[in-house]
């Protein structure tokens, strides 16, 4: 009988991270099982336990990965105000608010995060600080380092419940003012440290 090398090991587990993040961005924590992430995966529901202890463990992996996408996403951009002000109308934009399974993890799941085990909280609370850390890390040097962490935590905070209210809303043109209302309070925050 052969065995699996840890190459495939490490591809594997990568399947089932991907297709757990769009399951879970799409049907929720609570409202995704082992079964549907593993049949997502093309993998059998035994093959799970090889590569996570439980479903707490797999929601803490995804969480984490998809927040370090979102940071070095965010790491790529110039540091300049122009590329901010695209990646918060990208962020604020009809085609990530209609496509949650591809979009933000922090939008699709805080309301579910808050009660989820210590291990999915910490791996959120990390991931997220970094994220933070990195959009100060893009704001106008003028500012002290505390100013600046203040204001990302004032953008991060706009951005995710102007996306969430915006997806609530059945309304298309409603949730469209949302979203635009959203940007136009994030640039401002902008504008507060030029």
């Amino acid at each position: 009988m052969a065995r699996y090398g840890a190459e495939h090991k490490l591809e594997t587990r990568r399947r089932i991270i991907t297709a757990a993040s769009r399951r879970l961005k799409q049907d929720g924590i609570d409202g995704s099982g082992i079964a549907a992430v593993m049949s997502d995966a093309s993998l059998t529901n035994g093959a799970f336990y090889a590569h996570f202890g439980s479903k707490d463990d797999l929601v803490a992996n995804v969480v984490a990965d998809q927040l370090e996408q979102q940071r070095v996403a965010i790491s790529a951009l110039p540091a300049d105000r122009d590329s901010l002000e695209g990646y918060i109308r990208g962020y604020l934009s009809t085609e990530h608010r209609d496509n949650p399974p591809d979009g933000c993890p922090t939008a699709a799941l805080l309301s579910e995060i808050g009660r989820c085990a210590d291990v999915v909280k910490d791996a959120y609370s990390a991931g997220a600080q970094s994220i933070v850390q990195e959009i100060a890390a893009h704001l106008p040097t003028l500012a002290s380092d505390a100013v600046r962490m203040q204001a990302a935590w004032g953008l991060f905070s706009i951005l995710v419940t102007s996306l969430q209210l915006s997806r609530a809303i059945a309304d298309p043109e409603v949730s469209a003012e949302v979203l635009d209302a959203g940007i136009n309070n994030a640039l401002r925050v902008l504008d507060t440290l030029n």
